[in-house]
């Protein structure tokens, strides 16, 4: 079937894959194989042997293949960013990311629901819960704005609910090139919290503040001045957020309880038409790739590693 439709001129242009965690890398891989594009959810997959696979496979093939990392693109993300790698916050010292939700406060996968079921069933999910399913995306974030990656980190791994078999909250210390230090926190466990993503980025000149829940305003403060706000398609905004402005309002889709989250040129989901026009350059939009993937799973490892270990310093590896 797979076949049949690569050699269609009116067949399958990409596939969205978005199953659970367990069955990401066989199907991507075989439809890379039959010369279909593919966006998949994250984490990529839940064996680093996997994920270097398809990384190689995509490399082979010179199909797109697009991750839904889509926070990044957000316009005041984008904003963020362009304001951090453009010197503006000065040399970058401090990185504060946390992704907080309620919904796994209690034992929710015992009433059959579906969502939990799968997600805190390790033959479905891959090593990891929380830290795989929201964990990765506070850490992508966080690499993403500030251009930095992460060489250590120190991980206090944790599962709250009585009988649950994956973790359900994290605690992370983190160590970032260029000497800049940080933490993450992700938890399913925490009242309150909606879909609570966020992050603080502090340098030697100034810090700037973003909310998930909030996305159109970013804040920026110039040490010893007012905090100001720059808003989505203000004065204030940058040329990195212009290409996401001029689409948000008319292409945005819903995800967890009513947060709106722009679906903009430059992320996963207009991914389809652009490489449907051939206009897709996935380096120069930045879009979420399989790099970005394999990254993913190379920390998730690393900081399971690190909790089994007392919460030991480990490295996470970026070769290969």
């Amino acid at each position: 079937m797979r076949a049949a439709e690569s050699k269609r001129s009116d067949g399958i242009e990409v596939v969205s894959i978005v199953t659970p965690n367990h069955l990401h890398h066989a199907p991507a891989k075989a439809f890379l194989e039959s010369g279909i594009h593919v966006i998949c959810d994250k984490p990529l997959t839940t064996t680093l042997g996997d994920a270097l696979d398809l990384a190689q496979e995509v490399k082979r093939s010179g199909l797109v293949f697009g991750l839904t990392h889509n926070y990044t693109g957000y316009p005041m993300v984008r904003q963020a960013r362009e304001m951090a790698l453009g010197g503006e916050l000065g040399p970058i010292r401090l990185v504060q990311v946390e992704y907080v939700q309620d919904w796994l406060t209690t034992p929710l996968e015992k009433t059959g629901q579906k969502q939990a079921v799968w997600r805190t069933d390790p033959a479905r999910s891959g090593p990891a819960g929380s830290l795989g399913d929201i964990g990765t995306h506070a850490y992508n974030l966080a690499c993403f704005v500030t251009g930095l990656s992460c060489e250590q980190v120190a991980a206090d791994v944790t599962t709250f609910v009585s009988g649950r078999r994956l973790d359900d909250n994290v605690h992370l210390m983190l160590r970032f090139s260029k000497g800049a230090k940080g933490g993450l926190w992700a938890s399913q466990v925490a009242p309150g919290n909606e879909n609570n993503l966020s992050l603080r980025v502090y340098g030697e000149k100034a810090g700037i503040e973003w909310r998930q829940e909030g996305p159109n305003e970013l804040g920026f403060t110039p040490l010893g001045e007012t905090r100001r706000t720059i808003r989505r398609g203000s004065a204030g905004a940058g040329r990195a957020a212009a290409p996401c402005n001029a689409h948000s309002e008319r292409t945005s889709r819903r995800i967890f309880g009513g947060i709106r989250l722009n679906s903009t040129p430059t992320s996963p989901n207009r991914l389809p038409r652009r490489m449907r026009n051939g206009r897709l350059n996935p380096e120069s939009l930045l879009v979420p790739g399989v790099a970005d993937g394999v990254e993913g799973v190379k920390f998730i490892n690393a900081v399971l590693e690190s909790s089994r270990n007392s919460s030991a310093w480990t490295a996470i590896s970026h070769s290969g």
